[in-house]
């Protein structure tokens, strides 16, 4: 068993948003990038926490491509499902916390109400199959684990759908946006603050394991999320909406996102964070960077 305040965090992930975030935070920890451990290798993952007996473990890595998913199923399932068993089992050998990012991807998306983390889970497409596969498997281990379900990321960082929209705003004065999914937009940079206070958390409370939701406040469609991008950047872009059946994808989205978070602010004391104030804070990063006007 690990010694709780001995070895490092160790993160699985490097580059996608909330491991940038995380690195940002968190700069002592070890971060393991796909050239360190073969995520299709459970094996590797799982031999990469006993080599290096951290006091915790955080899989900020996924398979995220949700629409190409759908023909790599075999892929997807490796890296979202066999990997995070392997690492929850290594953990549970050493006794040391898991922290593992999912998805609301594994409810069916239906009707209105908030989905609680006990609600009955039915996931609509192979990413969401996979995500689900994973939390069963570290339910199903031995290890203290917190599951931490999420929605809508975005950051500075990487592909979402704010920088989307202010790339598309530089040479677009209308856009038509989806606006029958519901959901909260989640800051990368709050899901990496949660998920390190989850993590010194579980170290003295193991009996804090369980799953757990968090997404950004107050929930709104892609629409109103594009509205407000291009309010806060002082973008001049008419926005109309669209319903999903307007714009088909290989992979079908869940038209309800909401997640009720309030367990994860009654157990661990985190709040929704406010996607309003992130997404000023992500303009004004981006500009700094020279990545918008």
């Amino acid at each position: 068993m690990v010694d709780a305040m001995a070895g490092p965090l160790l993160i699985f992930g490097q580059t996608g948003q909330v491991a940038r975030e995380l690195a940002n935070l968190a700069p002592d920890a070890v971060f393991l990038a796909r050239s360190d451990v073969d995520l299709s290798n459970p094996e590797s993952c799982a031999a990469a926490i006993r080599q290096h007996a951290p006091r915790a473990v955080i899989n900020a890595a996924a398979y995220t491509a949700v629409d190409k998913a759908e023909e790599e199923e075999a892929l997807a399932h490796a890296i979202n499902a066999a990997a995070p068993t392997a690492m929850a089992r290594a953990a549970a050998e050493l006794g040391c916390p898991l922290v593992h990012i999912s998805t609301d991807y594994v409810f069916d998306g239906q009707g209105t109400a908030p989905w609680s983390p006990s609600d009955a889970t039915d996931p609509e497409n192979a990413y969401g199959r996979t995500k689900l596969a994973g939390e069963d498997a570290i339910r199903a281990s031995d290890a203290a684990y917190a599951i931490l379900r999420t929605s809508w990321v975005f950051s500075a960082h990487g592909n979402n759908f704010l920088k989307t929209m202010l790339r598309l705003s530089e040479t677009r004065d209308a856009l038509s946006i989806v606006d029958d999914q519901i959901g909260g937009p989640t800051p990368a940079r709050a899901i990496a603050e949660a998920c390190l206070s989850i993590a010194a958390q579980l170290q003295q409370d193991p009996g804090k394991s369980g799953t757990y939701h968090f997404s950004g406040a107050l929930d709104v469609s892609w629409k109103d999320f594009a509205a407000a991008i291009f309010e806060i950047s002082d973008r001049k872009v008419a926005v109309t909406g669209i319903p999903t059946s307007n714009y088909p994808t290989p992979a079908a989205r869940p038209l309800n996102s909401r997640m009720d978070c309030s367990a994860t602010k009654d157990v661990f004391g985190i709040s929704r964070p406010d996607w309003r104030e992130a997404t000023q804070t992500i303009i004004q990063q981006l500009r700094e960077i020279g990545e918008t006007a």
